[in-house]
């Protein structure tokens, strides 16, 4: 059996995170834009792709145990090394290949996706700032009702009868 199933999976599977990867670029400018309506909007489409990313992956898993499966090596772990062991030189490079540029996509989306929550976390804390600012303060740090408090005589503190 050929490995076309695995091949097209891991095709697919790039594709869907090359757009995922311009997904994370634009969300970087809206980011900085502070676009709260794009924002919204992009996150429903991150949503349809990590589905889409999620359903691939189940069917090049799938197609990995079937290869597997057909080629007499149920016992083994189903992994793309086991795959290429049984595949010839050329399947073998196509796929070496195809794995190599989707670790390279996730090491992308990785990179950028630290960066957009960054961002966030700066918008965050710059909002905290800004409510902060706001917000009335107590000015009485040494002055008001803590000094007012009564004193104690201190003819009190004499017995009058002795």
């Amino acid at each position: 059996m050929s490995a076309r199933n695995i091949i097209e999976s891991l095709e697919k599977l790039n594709k869907l995170h090359k757009s995922f990867n311009q997904l994370a670029i634009r969300k970087t400018a809206i980011l900085k834009a502070s676009d709260t309506e794009a924002i919204t909007a992009l996150l429903i489409q991150e949503q349809k792709h990590i589905k889409a990313i999620s359903q691939t992956d189940m069917e090049r898993e799938g197609a990995v145990k079937e290869f597997l499966a057909v080629n007499g090596t149920v016992g083994k772990r189903a992994s793309i090394h086991a795959v290429t062991e049984l595949t010839g030189p050329v399947e073998t490079e196509i796929i070496e290949r195809l794995k190599a540029e989707l670790i390279d996509e996730v090491t992308k989306l990785k990179e950028r996706n630290g960066l957009n929550q960054q961002l966030i976390y700066q918008s965050l804390q710059f909002i905290n700032v800004s409510l902060d600012m706001l917000r009335p303060q107590n000015q009485n740090l040494n002055y008001g009702d803590s000094v007012k408090k009564p004193v104690k005589s201190v003819m009190a503190m004499f017995d009058s009868k002795a």
